[in-house]
């Protein structure tokens, strides 16, 4: 205010300057009042046009993060899958065909035996092949491969030697020979369980880099979302309440996936922009859910999914009215086998039985079909009902074929190993056989997958009756249920 003393006119030139800031307030609050008067002219789809611009802003941002995000995520599961994983089974095929070759080669010298020659040098040519499939990994240039290949070399030039050898050694020289031959042997596994480890290294730091990826994948997308929900909310609640219920429900589900809770997803059934955002949000909170169940729950000896995983791929195919297979596998005598060799050994066998069923299911299942590990010697295969005979039967084949050199000589010849009970009684269990009990719905379609597993552990105990390696299965042919079995066995005995 501007102050001029006058005794005359003092009062009235105050009054004047009152009546004008009085009028500059009020032409600020018409100003308001027009602006907002304006916004209220304007038509429906001109509101939901100005109050999305920022929505929409939003939505391209989450649309361009997720994107990038996926991308990485994507590169480091293919590094995952086709390089460090693809060591890991080659690294137990090259333990698992040395120990045979060297096997094939103790045979052969102490039988004089051309047979066992040649079996030692296809399992020579098994693993240079072996070293081939690691040339053509991605990442190759980490992994001592020439190293690898010397020792081998080295390795089979010791027992080469030995067969030239026309006239029989001297004790000495054979114990000489022998220890060589056993510390080369012992080099080249250590060498193989350091590449192993360091394939693990690898995997575990690239999971880690997965899961951190995809932490920052949420919790910017969470930010973004939660931004565009704030942005939107003041045009929202004006224009409808049907949309401002929308908001709310994705602010809902973005707090229970912020705790973890991947199931809860956002119910929005509207198909405009808030709509496909929440497709895409659930969508990624699906994916995230997956990949976390696969990663807690894929077993660490056989890297198959688990128990969890069985249960839901069995519940999901029941629930689409699929017509499917559940083979429960397992192993019969695995208990006193691993009495007797060890537990080092006795992962060997599981592992080994891993890939016999993995590769059983490749060559005569199909791409839909389902392998998993329940736990322990339990395996469970979900397939297609007119599959399961040749891959049972292929299994039990494999199984019965490679069991063999998982035991000494002295118990193959016997075919039994000797075991005690806690009174100290002797006990005689036969080699390992396997047993598979199969279930379908194809007689009876709406089965519970807890009905399955129940009929599963029946047959189980069922073919776990019959000596040797066994397969039965289910025939549902009136409403009263009667499980008839169907039997196939190998044609090796134990």
């Amino acid at each position: 205010l501007k102050w001029e003393y006058s005794p005359a006119i003092t009062g009235p030139s105050f009054n004047i300057l009152m009546d004008s800031t009085e009028t500059n307030s009020l032409s600020g609050e018409r100003g308001k009042v027009n602006h907002m008067k304006r916004f209220l002219k304007l038509t429906l789809e001109e509101k939901m046009i100005l109050g999305n611009l920022p929505v929409i802003l939003v939505i391209v941002l989450i649309a361009a993060f997720s994107l990038q995000g996926l991308q990485e995520l994507d590169k480091i599961n293919k590094s995952v899958l086709r390089n460090d994983t693809v060591l890991l089974q080659i690294t137990d095929r090259m333990v698992d065909n040395l120990l045979a070759q060297e096997a094939y080669g103790r045979r052969s010298l102490i039988l004089q035996s051309e047979r066992m020659q040649e079996m030692f040098h296809q399992r020579g040519e098994d693993f240079h092949n072996l070293v081939k499939e690691v040339y053509e990994l991605p990442e190759k240039h980490s992994i001592p491969i020439a190293h690898l290949t010397s020792l081998h070399d080295e390795f089979q030039a010791l027992y080469l030697d030995a067969f030239s050898k026309a006239e029989p050694l001297s004790p000495e020289r054979a114990r000489e020979i022998d220890q060589l031959m056993s510390e080369k042997l012992d080099d080249i596994v250590v060498l193989i369980q350091k590449i192993e480890k360091k394939a693990t290294e690898n995997k575990n730091e690239k999971m880690l880099a997965f899961s951190n990826t995809s932490l920052r994948i949420f919790r910017t997308t969470l930010l973004l979302s939660g931004l565009g929900v704030l942005l939107g909310i003041g045009a929202i609640i004006a224009i409808t309440r049907s949309a401002g219920r929308t908001i709310r429900q994705l602010r809902m589900a973005t707090e229970e996936i912020s705790q973890g809770k991947f199931t809860q997803l956002a119910d929005i059934p509207t198909d405009d922009e808030l709509g496909q955002l929440a497709k895409a949000f659930n969508s990624m909170t699906r994916q995230l859910g997956r990949l976390e169940e696969m990663y807690i729950d894929s077993n660490p000896l056989t890297r198959l999914p688990g128990g969890v995983t069985i249960e839901k791929v069995l519940q999901n195919r029941l629930k689409n009215c699929e017509t499917i297979a559940f083979c429960m596998l397992d192993l019969d005598n695995f208990k006193s086998y691993n009495d007797r060799y060890g537990y080092a050994k006795g992962n060997e066998v599981i592992r080994a039985t891993a890939n016999i069923i993995a590769a059983a299911v490749d060559q005569y299942g199909s791409k839909d079909d389902f392998v998993g590990h329940i736990g322990g010697d339990d395996f469970a295969i979900i397939g297609n009902p007119l599959r399961h005979k040749p891959i049972c039967e292929a299994v039990i084949r494999e199984f019965d074929r490679t069991i063999q050199s998982f035991y000494s000589t002295e118990d193959r010849t016997k075919g039994y190993i000797t075991g005690y009970t806690r009174q100290g009684e002797e006990v005689r269990f036969p080699l390992m056989s396997i047993s598979i009990a199969v279930v379908t719905n194809e007689h009876q379609k709406k089965m519970s997958h807890i009905e399955i597993s129940e009929i599963a552990a029946e047959l189980k105990k069922l073919a776990k009756s019959h000596q040797g390696s066994t397969f039965v299965k289910n025939r549902r042919d009136d409403r009263a249920g009667h499980v008839r079995e169907t039997r196939r066995t190998s044609g090796i005995q134990n």
